[in-house]
């Protein structure tokens, strides 16, 4: 296994990423300065199903898809890995819940 070290400039952008998720309401659940990489997670936003029913109609409708999206993305809880690969490039990847 090859010993690569990593430059700074890439630990610095590996931390401002890792920063503005957090900003965005991420926690870190998992972290590794070994290898380097950290795991973030954050829960899905709740939904008034009932609010967004009254809307629906009184659109005839149209806020239908807006509520669909609502319901299927920002619900979801999110899980993202962030970590620096063996060629020193910082890359964000979504992990799947189970």
């Amino acid at each position: 296994m090859k010993n690569h070290f990593i430059k700074q400039d890439k630990l610095n952008l590996f931390t401002k990423v890792i920063a503005n998720k957090i900003q965005n309401g991420f926690v870190v659940v998992e972290r590794n300065d070994k290898l380097p990489f950290t795991v973030l997670y954050k829960e899905g936003k709740k939904i008034n199903h009932s609010l967004n029913f009254l809307i629906c109609c009184a659109t005839l409708g149209m806020w239908s898809l807006p509520w669909l999206y609502m319901t299927q993305v920002t619900a979801k809880d999110q899980k993202v890995l962030v970590a620096i690969d063996e060629e020193g490039v910082v890359f964000e990847e979504k992990c799947y819940l189970g």
